[in-house]
């Protein structure tokens, strides 16, 4: 049904010409037809329908399969095609055409009956079925808007379902919006529609490498692109399992095989470099949701959205965030040198896709403390700092050289690093658990070594989506080593917090622009 009511709204819009992409056969195939019939010689013709069968060539011939389409105005076209797209039972591919006649009045005066040949066929066809490998889209998750420029994706492999298809669009919009900005290759990691991180293309230190377990992949300096992934994606490792990836770039070898060995949903790119994606095609037992996305593609400035059978309409947020952004610096300390614009502006363009309220703590060229989704603002500004106390203390000593059994998997380590650092609910260096572990027992890190080694961090850059209310997150963004700060002001409390960034020597820029997301 959901074919037959695409047409029906498309015809009720006016429009003339709809090419159907869905799941089917004969029955969707005759549903849409009907759809159409039922405005007329005016309503909207059908160009060609793209169909997901399991069926293969021989088949399609076998069984006579009908295509029920509206022949194409002659004055207009010589000729339309009905594509089949295939996944043939023995696993073979192909594209191969199949003459069909046009068998006009077979149901009645505006719809033809297509039925395909085995054969020369007519010699003089008005129609063509191709089999072809093309991609298809989910039908139970994405509906094509025919009103619309032609949709912007191709699913490469998988079947990503809706969360996935909400998280691919919101990342690649981030992505997008930071290569424009800053020039460098971008990714970010998502998970349930807000990013777990997002970073551009910069070297990583030997010990960030040994702190993202990215130390053993070979040509990581050569490719931007797979910085960028190992920066991302080794931020919040606990929160990024199960991720979503976005690249602003087309995948890379490089890039790939990092993504091969990580725990994700699927990616969203504008395009695979041939054995980067037959690399990740063999995630998942081959089910890896893998799209490809038009970087070209520029969405209607009307956003739509329905909440209980409710739909709300508003401009798409196409505000754009730059150095320019953040001129109006308000403290004593007026110096924002360029690391600090630029990781300002990661930090805003991450929030501008994060679930409100939400903070943002970013350095060296990558957001490391996201606070996504809180009511209070400090509940926000303490979750992300925490983030990012924890992305620094991965690269103590301590951490890096803990003694982890050769067998124990990537996600494991990430959960046993968690436990060591916060001290949550299992006590990894005590008898008994350690031995699960390690080949020998770690010595404690220490709240007061954590603390002494936080004390040397610095120049973090601090993003807000709204403005502080209270003084007190400027005292908790200072704990992890905050020293630039955006927000857009406007607090009948502005001065508290200016005053308390006077005291720590901080530099904060009044954006004047709120950045909710929901």
């Amino acid at each position: 049904r959901t074919v037959e009511r695409a047409v029906k709204s498309g015809g009720k819009l006016g429009v003339d010409l709809m090419t159907i992409h869905s799941v089917g056969g004969k029955a969707m195939i005759r549903a849409a037809a009907d759809a159409a019939a039922e405005f007329g010689a005016n309503g909207p013709k059908i160009l060609a329908v793209t169909v997901l069968t399991s069926l293969d060539q021989a088949d399609l011939v076998d069984r006579n399969l009908y295509a029920f389409l509206q022949p194409c105005n002659e004055a207009a076209s010589n000729r339309c095609e009905a594509t089949f797209i295939t996944e043939t039972k023995n696993g073979t591919k192909g594209t191969t055409g199949i003459p069909i006649w046009n068998q006009k009045g077979s149901t009645d005066d505006t719809t033809g009956g297509l039925k395909l040949l085995d054969g020369p066929g007519n010699p003089q066809p008005k129609f063509k079925v191709v089999l072809c490998t093309e991609p298809t889209y989910d039908p139970s998750k994405v509906v094509e808007d025919f009103v619309s420029q032609q949709f912007p994706i191709k699913i490469l492999n998988g079947r990503p379902g809706y969360i996935n298809f909400l998280d691919a669009f919101n990342a690649w919009q981030l992505v997008k919006e930071l290569k424009e900005i800053l020039g460098l290759p971008a990714v970010t990691s998502f998970k349930h529609v807000s990013p777990t991180s997002a970073a551009v293309g910069i070297p990583l230190s030997d010990t960030l490498k040994k702190a993202c377990f990215v130390d053993d992949i070979e040509g990581l300096d050569d490719s931007p692109l797979a910085c960028a992934y190992a920066r991302a994606r080794g931020t919040d490792r606990m929160c990024s399992f199960g991720d979503w990836v976005a690249l602003s770039d087309v995948c890379d070898v490089t890039t790939a095989k990092m993504i091969k060995r990580e725990v994700s949903d699927g990616i969203i790119a504008p395009g695979y470099e041939p054995e980067a994606l037959e690399i990740l095609k063999t995630k998942r037992k081959g089910n890896y949701n893998i799209v490809k996305i038009d970087p070209d593609y520029i969405p209607d400035p009307q956003e739509r959205k329905q909440v209980f059978g409710i739909t709300f309409e508003q401009g798409r947020n196409n505000f754009e965030i730059n150095r320019a952004l953040l001129a109006n610096v308000v403290t004593d300390n007026k110096t924002l040198p360029d690391s600090a614009v630029r990781d300002l502006i990661i930090a805003l363009i991450t929030l501008k896709y994060t679930q409100s309220n939400s903070v943002c703590y970013a350095v060296d060229g990558q957001a490391i403390g996201v606070g996504a989704g809180q009511q209070s603002r400090i509940h926000c500004t303490r979750l992300a700092g925490t983030k990012a106390d924890t992305w620094f203390l991965r690269q103590a000593d301590k951490v890096i050289n803990l003694p982890f059994k050769p067998e124990l998997g990537r996600p494991d380590r990430d959960n046993v690093i968690d436990g060591y650092i916060n001290q949550n609910e299992e006590d990894v260096c005590a008898e008994g658990i350690w031995q699960k572990y390690f080949t020998s027992r770690p010595e404690p890190f220490t709240r007061e070594e954590q603390r002494a080694y936080l004390a040397t961090k610095q120049d973090v850059a601090l993003g807000s989506d709204a403005f502080f209310p209270f003084s007190d997150n400027i005292e908790r963004a200072y704990r992890s080593g905050v020293k630039y700060v955006a927000e857009p002001g406007g607090s009948i409390r502005d001065d508290a917090v200016i005053d308390c960034c006077n005291k720590y020597g901080m530099a904060m820029a009044f954006t004047g622009m709120r950045l909710f997301h929901h």
